[in-house]
């Protein structure tokens, strides 16, 4: 076999992965879409192209739980915990990656280790928090709770970020008479963009779609969160479950998401591999 066959064959498996993984990826959103649109026995069957797509699926959706005020939930939640979140993660990558100091190496290690429990784990000792700030029921303690879940990947992913930025910059700052906030601000912050965007859309992602705290933090429809309120829709016995109606709502509320990747894909890439690399 000649190298320019070679390079063909090893070209032709490359692009069969490849669609093989986009199919393995992309088809289960394909289904659901497929299925918001079939209604009664036609969702037992296996059919690509609906043959006569029906939009009632998306209008009941709407029509019993208060489903935009879920959306509205999941909306303030993420943003809350991201805007949080990225605060809190700036000032302690600065320290943490521009301050020296005894024990910095440890607190990044407890940092990483307190996201590698699982959330079922820290579930009794949070709700008991919770419950003591008379958090409960509140969109203040979901937020409160997602912070365990995003701080410590915000933190983490900042922390790398910053230690790759020249040191002149923050000397030439101090030079000027800039304090350490308006070094974070007005220096560093604007050259963090990729890294800002990529953890704070991540985080947002990750409360969005969040629902074991969700669902034990919230108990009444006004003040749930939109995986909980699917999670939650029932047909007209306890024993049958509306999968149109379920499918309708996963596409509504994964459509966003998917928009939201595919307008920063390129920053969320630049900013995963922003510290790989000194340059």
């Amino acid at each position: 076999m000649t190298p320019k066959m070679q390079k063909r064959l090893w070209r032709t498996i490359f692009y069969v992965l490849v669609a093989i993984m986009i199919f393995y990826t992309v088809f289960p959103f394909y289904w659901a879409i497929v299925s918001s649109l079939k209604s009664g026995s036609a969702l037992f069957q296996v059919d690509f192209v609906p043959p006569d797509p029906a939009w009632d699926n998306y209008v009941a959706v709407f029509q019993g739980a208060p489903f935009e005020q879920n959306i509205l939930n999941s909306v303030i939640v993420s943003f809350f915990t991201v805007v949080i979140s990225l605060f809190l993660a700036v000032t302690a990558s600065y320290a943490l990656g521009r301050i020296y100091f005894r024990g910095r190496s440890t607190i990044l290690l407890v940092v990483l280790g307190v996201s590698m429990f699982p959330q079922v784990a820290v579930l009794s000792g949070l709700f008991e928090l919770i419950r003591a700030l008379n958090l409960y029921n509140n969109l203040a303690g979901l937020v409160l709770s997602y912070l365990i879940m995003t701080l410590p990947f915000t933190v983490w992913v900042l922390t790398t970020f910053m230690r790759e930025l020249p040191k002149e910059l923050e000397e030439a700052a101090i030079v000027d008479g800039a304090s350490p906030w308006q070094t974070i601000t007005q220096v560093f912050m604007p050259l963090m963009g990729p890294a800002l965007a990529t953890t704070g859309l991540l985080a947002f992602i990750q409360a969005w779609n969040e629902f074991l705290f969700a669902l034990t933090f919230t108990l009444s429809d006004t003040t749930r969160t939109v995986p909980v309120a699917i999670a939650l829709i029932t047909g007209a016995s306890q024993f049958e479950l509306p999968w149109g109606n379920i499918m309708a709502a996963s596409v509504i509320v994964t459509v966003p998401l998917i928009v939201l990747v595919l307008i920063f894909q390129r920053k969320i890439v630049s900013g995963l591999t922003a510290g790989a690399v000194k340059g």
